[in-house]
């Protein structure tokens, strides 16, 4: 016969709302690179759509 027993104890029971948990984790220098990246290539995008383009195709010389 042992000597001692091991009692399970349970855990305390919560009060209240549980907090929200934060998933975000501090970003990495090579993403916020990749994201200056994106966003200067999302502004040139827009300067083209209004007609601002330096590359236009020129017409053939005659």
């Amino acid at each position: 016969m042992p000597a001692f027993t091991f009692e399970k104890i349970s855990p305390p029971e919560r009060r209240g709302p549980v907090p929200p948990v934060s998933s975000k984790k501090p970003r990495g220098v090579i993403v916020q690179m990749l994201d200056r990246f994106v966003e200067a290539r999302v502004r040139r995008g827009r300067r083209e759509d209004k007609g601002v383009n330096a590359r236009q195709p020129q017409p053939p010389p005659d």
